[in-house]
């Protein structure tokens, strides 16, 4: 993950997200153990906020949220390029992670 942005998207460092999206990262940069089968899929880009690569680019993992009964609306979103882009409500927007 960059010390600087990659993209023009909000940013938010790694100490200013919830613990459970800290605890995450570290499983994704140990790569896992991760707690749904989901978790490392191909993220589309549907919703088109981030920037245009090619299918595959993108990979997604649950932030498990504190009273959610399902995988609930946290995730973060890695690129190939080690960008790490999180998003508290579900794709709708998201900010880039950047080291402090």
């Amino acid at each position: 993950m960059p010390a600087q942005p990659t993209t023009t998207l909000p940013t938010i460092t790694v100490p200013a997200l919830p613990p459970q999206a800290i605890e995450t990262l570290k499983r994704i940069r140990s790569g896992g153990p991760f707690a749904y089968s989901q978790d490392g899929a191909v993220f589309q880009n549907r919703e088109r906020v981030l920037p245009s690569h090619p299918q595959g680019w993108y990979h997604e993992y649950t932030v498990k949220k504190p009273g959610e009964s399902d995988r609930g609306p946290w995730r973060l979103v890695t690129g190939q390029d080690g960008a790490v882009f999180w998003t508290s409500d579900h794709y709708a927007s998201f900010e880039e992670v950047v080291q402090p």
